[in-house]
C-alpha cells in the first residue's frame, strides 16, 4: 500500500525499558509483524514529561471521571504537569497522520480501559489512563486498542482493519478530495460497509449521493466519521455471511452448476464455524479474476489487507 502508514504505540512494547522498574513489555506481534507494514511513533507519557527511569510508580486516586495521578509512596501530585504534557502532545501527534494507537494495559498514563482507579481505599478497574483518555477526547475516530485484546483473534481483525480503513481515507483527503473521487472511494468501499454495518451502508450511500448539495468540508466530515463509526463495528458472522452471498449474485448465469454448488457448500460451512473467513473469500476472488469481473476485483473487502498477517484465517 502507497504512503507511509504510521501508529502510535507505548514504547515499552516496542522493547525499550521505559517502565518504572526500568523494564520493558516487548511484544513480538507488535514490534515484528505489524512492523512491516506500519512505521511507529513512540510516546511515553511519563519520561515524555521528565520522569525519571526508574521511578516510583504511580495510581490514579478521586473521581474515574477525572482522575489524579498520584505516587504510590511519596503521595506527590502528578496530575497537573501529566495533563499539561498531555495538552501539548496530542496536539503535536494531530500532524503525525497517524492511522491508530497502541496502548499499554492498565497503565496510570497509557492505559485505555479498566485501569484501577482508588476511591477512599477502594480501588475499581473503572478509569482510563491520563495520556490515554486525553487522546481519546482529541482524536475521536483514531482506532485506539490495548495491546492485550489484540490476542483475541475478532478483536485483532477488526483493529488492523481500521487501521487499513484509516490509511486509505488518510491518503484519500491527501490526494485533493472531491465528490467525484468520494464516489469512487465508495464504491471500492460498498462491500466493507455493509459486512461492518448494513445500516452506515444505507446512511454513506445516501450521504454520497446527495453529497454534491453539501458544502465541502462538511461532506467529508460527515463522511468519515460515519466511515470510521462503521469499520469499529465487528464484521460478524452473519454480516459476513450476508456480504457473501450478495457477491455470489454478481455471479449469477456466469457460473456453472458444480461452481455455484462449491461456493454455496463453502459460504455454507463458513455460516457454520467450520472454515475460516479467508475460505469463501479466496474462492470468490478466483471467480472474481476468472470471469474478470471490474466491480468485484477493486472492492476491498475481498482485499482489506496484506495476506501475510492471515488475519481472516481465524474469523
Amino acid at each position: 500500500m502507497e504512503g507511509t502508514m504510521k501508529i502510535g504505540v507505548s514504547p515499552c512494547l516496542l522493547g525499550e525499558r521505559v517502565r518504572y522498574d526500568g523494564g520493558q513489555k516487548s511484544d513480538g506481534y507488535i514490534a515484528d509483524t505489524l512492523g512491516r507494514y506500519f512505521s511507529f511513533v513512540p510516546v511515553c507519557p511519563e519520561v515524555e514529561c521528565g520522569m525519571p527511569v526508574p521511578r516510583e510508580p504511580m495510581r490514579l486516586e478521586g473521581d474515574p471521571a477525572y482522575p489524579r495521578l498520584i505516587a504510590r509512596g511519596s503521595r506527590i501530585d502528578m496530575t497537573h504537569r501529566m495533563r499539561q504534557f498531555c495538552d501539548r502532545r496530542v496536539a503535536e501527534l494531530a500532524s503525525e497522520s497517524l492511522c491508530g494507537f497502541i496502548l499499554k494495559k492498565r497503565s496510570p498514563s497509557c492505559g485505555l480501559h479498566g485501569v484501577k482507579v482508588y476511591r477512599e481505599g477502594m480501588a475499581a478497574r473503572s478509569g482510563s489512563g491520563l495520556f490515554a483518555a486525553a487522546l481519546a477526547s482529541r482524536f475521536p475516530l483514531l482506532p485506539l486498542e490495548d495491546e492485550s485484546r489484540l490476542g483475541d483473534p475478532c478483536i485483532r481483525e477488526n483493529f488492523i482493519a481500521r487501521l487499513f480503513g484509516r490509511h486509505r481515507w488518510l491518503q484519500f483527503m491527501a490526494d485533493g478530495p472531491t465528490h467525484g473521487k468520494l464516489v469512487a472511494f465508495h464504491t471500492t468501499h460498498k462491500l466493507l460497509m455493509m459486512a461492518h454495518s448494513p445500516l452506515a451502508y444505507r446512511e454513506i450511500g445516501a450521504l454520497v449521493a446527495h453529497g454534491g448539495e453539501l458544502p465541502p468540508a462538511r461532506l467529508f466530515n460527515r463522511y468519515e466519521e460515519l466511515y470510521m463509526k462503521a469499520l469499529g463495528l465487528h464484521a460478524t458472522k452473519k454480516k459476513n455471511t450476508n456480504v457473501l452471498q450478495h457477491i455470489m449474485g454478481y455471479f449469477k448465469g456466469r457460473l456453472t452448476a458444480m461452481e455455484k454448488g462449491e461456493l454455496l457448500q463453502v459460504i455454507g460451512l463458513y455460516h457454520d464455524h467450520l472454515v475460516p473467513l479467508i475460505v469463501p473469500v479466496t474462492l470468490l476472488r478466483h471467480y472474481a479474476s476468472r470471469y474478470d469481473h471490474p466491480y468485484l476485483k477493486q472492492q476491498i473487502y475481498l482485499y482489506p489487507h496484506p495476506a501475510e498477517l492471515m488475519l481472516r484465517n481465524h474469523a
